[in-house]
């Protein structure tokens, strides 16, 4: 994807996975976290991790990070989108430069990066996607959004397709620095991903 100039984040922001949470509990600007997004597989235990941080705010969300419906998993869905960017619009109730969130899930590659992207089109309107996603990126390298999330979130914030295309452009850029994620991501039911990614030109 092409380098753009990217916009400031209305908001300190952190993402990471699961065995990250203990060094996240205070961010390296210094900011204690006043918003946590944790995202877990279905029946997996809360992290204990959370006992080290402070007051904040958190919203548990648990679907498998698969795109496709899957027998014994449980898919992103309509819900799940609502639930996300309701919880970012609690941010803009902190006043001016006080809201720091972190988003996670269990490695902090694809849900989370997927929810970020929808927190920050929402809080973000006049930007483009491709900024927007460019972001995301900068903020978490490895990232790789869950184009479920995407599709669902592009549609709820009328974003016309907009934001499943820089997707589509971030997953080709990943395969091209990460030839390895390919068979990761067919293995575990994500083709239309690969494939979609193939299509952008290089």
């Amino acid at each position: 994807m092409p380098d753009l100039d990217r916009p400031s984040s209305p908001f300190a922001i952190t993402v990471c996975g699961i065995e990250e949470l203990c060094d996240a509990a205070a961010p390296g600007n210094g900011r204690a976290v006043s918003h946590v997004l944790s995202i877990l597989d279905p029946g997996h235990p809360v992290p204990e991790a959370f006992g080290l941080y402070g007051e904040h705010v958190r919203l548990e969300l648990r679907f498998h990070d698969i795109i496709e419906d899957r027998d014994g998993e449980q898919r992103p869905g309509p819900e799940h989108v609502e639930a996300i960017l309701a919880f970012g619009r609690t941010l803009h109730d902190e006043p001016q430069g006080a809201a720091s969130l972190l988003v996670h899930c269990h490695a902090g590659i694809s849900r989370s990066t997927a929810a970020l992207v929808l927190i920050l089109a929402q809080a973000m309107p006049d930007a483009p996607a491709a900024q927007i996603v460019q972001l995301v990126h900068s903020i978490r390298e490895k990232a790789w959004p869950n184009l479920r999330l995407i599709e669902l979130g592009d549609a709820m914030l009328e974003r016309s397709g907009s934001l499943v295309a820089a997707t589509h452009a971030l997953h080709r850029l990943q395969l091209e620095r990460r030839p390895h994620v390919r068979e990761y991501m067919e293995q575990g039911g994500r083709s239309r991903e690969i494939q979609a990614a193939l299509q952008v030109p290089a």
